[in-house]
């Protein structure tokens, strides 16, 4: 989990993506913290994103640089407590002015039974499940 957290902090943008329905739907992210010893991305409640994984928490995660690119399938687990936004928001303290831990808006979700894929053209991929 360290190495690909990692490397989606050194990215600085990732794609998350979603369906609804039938449609897929990509978007750019760039929240990735650990806490407890799991990786957590944030968004808010009234995103529709946030509405599109209470129906269906599977997700894909896709980020490049360097010529390599990380594809993670995972499925995100909404965490509501409070401690876990607070120590995401700290962790971006540009993102306070829009949420709050305690704002009903704010949702921080950590990646569960996930399978990342590291690849290249140049390389053998390489696969690291947490």
């Amino acid at each position: 989990m360290k190495k690909v957290y990692e490397f989606l902090k050194n990215a600085g943008t990732y794609y998350l993506a979603t369906v609804e329905g039938d449609q897929p739907r990509v978007r750019p992210f760039g929240t990735a913290h650990v806490f407890e010893d799991k990786l957590y991305i944030q968004t808010g409640k009234i995103k529709p994103v946030s509405k599109q994984l209470a129906i269906n928490p599977k997700c894909e995660i896709c980020a490049f640089k360097d010529g390599v690119w990380l594809r993670v399938a995972a499925e995100l687990v909404d965490d509501e407590r409070v401690e876990a936004k607070k120590s995401m928001l700290d962790a971006y303290p540009s993102l306070r002015n829009r949420y709050d831990e305690n704002d009903g808006n704010t949702q921080v979700l950590y990646l569960k039974n996930a399978v990342a894929t590291f690849s290249s053209f140049t390389g053998e991929p390489e696969v690291v499940e947490f």
